[in-house]
C-alpha cells in the first residue's frame, strides 16, 4: 500500500487562512488575499465575484374586473342548466348503478359550477349573497358525494332514498336559500335547484302481500322464516320466469300455498322503506339468492299422491344446510 504524504500546499493554505482572520481594514471592502462570497446558493451553483442575488416577489394576480348585472346574469346562467340537468337526473335514475354513476356527475357539475362564480367578481351589491351561493353549491357538492358514498355502501338504493338523504342532511336546502337571497337581490337567474327533498319514510306492506303471483293450483309449500332485523320480498323464478313475489316483514313467518310443480330459484332482498314504483327498498338494501334450486315435484300412484314442501330461513341459523350468495342488484328479478 502506498504511504500517504504530506504536501508542503497544505501549510500555504494555512497561513493564507489565518493571515485572512488577522488582517485590519475597512470591513466593507475585500481585503487582498481574502475571498468575499455574495448572492444565494443555488441550483445553478454559487454566486461570486461581486455578484448579488435580488429577490423579487411573485408578480400579483390580477383581480378579475367587476361583472357589469348583465354579464353576471350571462354567468350565472352558464351554470344553471348543467346543475339543474344533473340534479333532475339523480332525482329520476332507476337503478343502483345509474343512481352512482348520476350521484358523481352531480358532484362535478357542482363542483365546476361553484370554481366558475368563485373565479368571478360580482356587482358590487350581490357580493355576500355571490360568496354564499358559492359556498352553498360547494357544500352540495360534497354532500352529492357524501351520497355516492350511500349509494355504494347500499345505504341509500332507490332515488327516493335519495331525496330523503339530501333533505335530511340540508345540503339541499342551504343551496335552495343561497339560490333565492341571490335571485331577490336583482332578478338573477339562480334557480339551480330543479327537485325536491323528501322527508324520510318506513313504508311497509302487509305481511304476505302478493307483489306477483301465478296461478297457485299445485300442492306444494314454501315456508318463509323471515328471523332478521329488516323487512323482505322473496321472489321464486322458475326457468327465467319471475312468478312469484311477496312480502314478508322482519321477525314474521309466512308460507306460499299451491306451488306449482317445477324447479325454482329463491332470492329474496331485505331492506327499510319499500319503494312501490322502484320496486325495491329505499335504504339498507341487500340482494341475494339461495346457491341450491328447489324442486317441487308431485307424484301420483294408485293409492296415493306425495309432494314436496321447502322451508327456508332468510337469517342465519345454527345448523343451517343452505347457502346463500349476494347478487348484483342490476341481475336482481324485480
Amino acid at each position: 500500500m502506498a504511504v500517504p504524504r504530506m504536501f508542503p500546499c497544505v501549510l500555504t493554505v494555512t497561513a493564507l487562512a489565518l493571515t485572512a482572520c488577522t488582517s485590519t481594514g475597512t470591513p466593507s471592502e475585500p481585503q487582498p488575499g481574502s475571498s468575499v462570497a455574495s448572492g444565494a446558493i443555488g441550483p445553478g451553483g454559487p454566486a461570486g465575484d461581486g455578484a448579488t442575488a435580488v429577490e423579487t416577489a411573485p408578480p400579483a394576480t390580477p383581480t378579475p374586473a367587476t361583472l357589469t348585472p348583465e354579464a353576471y346574469r350571462v354567468q350565472l346562467d352558464a351554470v344553471r342548466g348543467p346543475v339543474r340537468d344533473a340534479l333532475s337526473k339523480v332525482a329520476s335514475a332507476g337503478s343502483l348503478k345509474s343512481l352512482e354513476s348520476r350521484a358523481d356527475d352531480a358532484e362535478d357539475a357542482l363542483n365546476e359550477a361553484a370554481s366558475t362564480l368563485a373565479a368571478l367578481t360580482p356587482p358590487a351589491e350581490v357580493a355576500a349573497q355571490h360568496a354564499d351561493f358559492v359556498d352553498a353549491l360547494r357544500g352540495m357538492s360534497a354532500g352529492m358525494g357524501d351520497l355516492r358514498v350511500a349509494v355504494d355502501s347500499r345505504s341509500v338504493c332507490t332515488a327516493s332514498g335519495a331525496l330523503a338523504s339530501l333533505g335530511k342532511s340540508g345540503e339541499l336546502k342551504e343551496l335552495q336559500e343561497a339560490a333565492d337571497a341571490l335571485s331577490d337581490v336583482g332578478d338573477y337567474p339562480s334557480d339551480v335547484v330543479s327537485v325536491k327533498a323528501r322527508a324520510e319514510t318506513s313504508r311497509r306492506l302487509p305481511n304476505g302481500r302478493y307483489l306477483r303471483s301465478e296461478s297457485r293450483n299445485g300442492r306444494g309449500n314454501l315456508a318463509i322464516n323471515n328471523g332478521g332485523s329488516r323487512d323482505a320480498v322473496v321472489t321464486l323464478l322458475r326457468g327465467k320466469k319471475r312468478v312469484i313475489s311477496v312480502y314478508v316483514r322482519k321477525k314474521s313467518k309466512f308460507t306460499v300455498a299451491g306451488v306449482r310443480d317445477g324447479k325454482y330459484r329463491v332470492y329474496f332482498t331485505t331492506g327499510t322503506d319499500w319503494d312501490a314504483r322502484e320496486r325495491s327498498f329505499s335504504r339498507s338494501c341487500s340482494f341475494q339468492r339461495f346457491e341450491d334450486s328447489f324442486p317441487f315435484k308431485t307424484t301420483y300412484t294408485a293409492t296415493q299422491v306425495r309432494w314436496q314442501n321447502w322451508r327456508i330461513t332468510l337469517h342465519a341459523i345454527k345448523g343451517g344446510n343452505a347457502q346463500t350468495g349476494d347478487v348484483n342488484p342490476d341481475d336482481f328479478p324485480s
